[in-house]
């Protein structure tokens, strides 16, 4: 079935009014709560801000300000248009939108929802470097609305898309805690296959490596092609280097640096700054260089195998050691004399290939973009998005509605 007859057999010829949001829906703003505000008044309401980790939950307190189903939006920042569906006892921050529809006989709030989805950042105003999406720009964003003379149909129609969605959505969430939960299991085992008795050396982690060293302490000279550049920006929590979004240095800078600045294969990358405590395992002898942020660390074979070192990194004693060591207020930094001292169990070669053997087959499942949960994940949201704007394709047969 074509992607337009698809469409037109679910809304069976009838007409698609569009309408103004401002028309059909009452636009609210949320109130300043500040960090102190949360604590002294902690209670079950949750509070929604500008964030989106953890469904834009900031906290929650002992009262509510809306109580019943909205929609909010972020008004302000990098988050800016982001929407989202809330039910319940609620309140949200003065950085948020809130959306109450005014007649229910005419429009469903998840159909809205999915439709703003995509709908509201195509009226982001990014002026000025701070992208923002206010209430008057959300009054202009034009809503369809299908059979608009037959509201009992017009509902099923909506009704029927959003079921659609909702499927979808659901078994990305389902997958989403499933992968959440072999996460938290690949941690407990690794925990536990890196917990050794008395008995196994503990050592340095300069005792462990040929070299430790970081990125060149001076601006390299940019360059439109040649060698590429990482910055911590580059380094993902899933312990990659994104390759695709670098800049570049002259092949001569690359040949000037010294050879423990040249990331060769089995080497380890370790961001020191910011996002610290981030191990990077070096696959290949890919040729690139890199800021000072992040460390580079050349194993010793006699005495770690690289593989182990790069799982002991994600352990949580090690992680704690991180921690404890890194400094400074406003971004927190691990000096490299610091990273020499961390603690590092260093078992039998011969037990640690065990191990790494282990901890590969769990990371295969956790975290690989080519296998396992993550890879399904990603096809089931390309999925989802792609008949979310196949039923959300609307034929714009009329201006809309002012």
């Amino acid at each position: 079935m074509s992607n337009l007859s698809f469409m037109e057999k679910l809304l069976d010829g009838v007409e698609v009014e569009w309408k103004a949001l401002g028309n059909m829906a009452t636009l609210r703003r949320g109130r300043v709560m500040s960090k102190e505000y949360l604590a002294e008044n902690a209670g079950d309401y949750p509070v929604y801000s500008s964030q989106t980790a953890n469904n834009g939950e900031i906290g929650s307190i002992d009262s509510f300000d809306f109580d019943g189903e909205y929609i909010s939006w972020t008004t302000d920042g990098a988050n800016a248009g982001t929407v989202f569906y809330r039910k319940g006892k609620f309140s949200v921050t003065n950085v948020c939108g809130l959306i109450l529809i005014n007649d229910e006989a005419t429009l469903i709030y998840k159909f809205l929802f999915y439709w703003l989805t995509t709908e509201a950042q195509k009226h982001v105003y990014s002026g000025m470097g701070n992208p923002k999406l206010m209430s008057h720009q959300v009054e202009k964003v034009p809503v369809p609305i299908p059979c608009p003379e037959n509201p009992k149909k017009s509902l099923e129609i909506q009704a029927e898309i959003v079921r659609i969605l909702d499927a979808f959505t659901a078994h990305t969430a389902e997958l989403t805690a499933e992968l959440t939960a072999r996460k938290k299991q690949y941690n407990y085992y690794r925990d536990k296959l890196l917990s050794f008795e008395d008995g196994v050396p503990v050592i340095q982690l300069c005792d462990c490596c040929e070299s430790i060293a970081d990125g060149d302490h001076q601006a390299p000279p940019k360059a439109d092609s040649g060698v590429p550049f990482i910055t911590i920006s580059n380094v993902s929590d899933s312990n990659r280097i994104d390759f695709e979004n670098t800049k570049f240095v002259p092949e001569a800078y690359y040949d000037a640096l010294a050879d423990k600045r040249k990331a060769r294969k089995d080497d380890i990358l370790y961001t020191v700054v910011g996002s610290f405590g981030i191990p990077i395992f070096i696959e290949d002898n890919t040729k690139f260089a890199f800021q000072r942020h992040i460390a580079i660390l050349r194993p010793d074979k006699e005495v770690v195998i690289s593989k182990y070192l790069y799982h002991f990194f994600q352990s949580t004693n090690f992680l704690k050691q991180a921690h404890a060591v890194a400094a400074g207020a406003a971004q927190k930094t691990i000096t490299l004399s610091s990273l020499d001292r961390m603690k590092v169990s260093v078992p039998s070669l011969t037990e640690q290939a065990r191990i790494v053997a282990l901890l590969d087959k769990f990371d295969a499942l956790t975290s690989s973009i080519a296998e396992g949960l993550p890879r399904e994940i990603e096809l089931r949201q390309k999925q989802y998005e792609y008949y979310r704007d196949l039923l959300l394709s609307f034929p714009k047969t009329k201006e809309v509605a002012a």
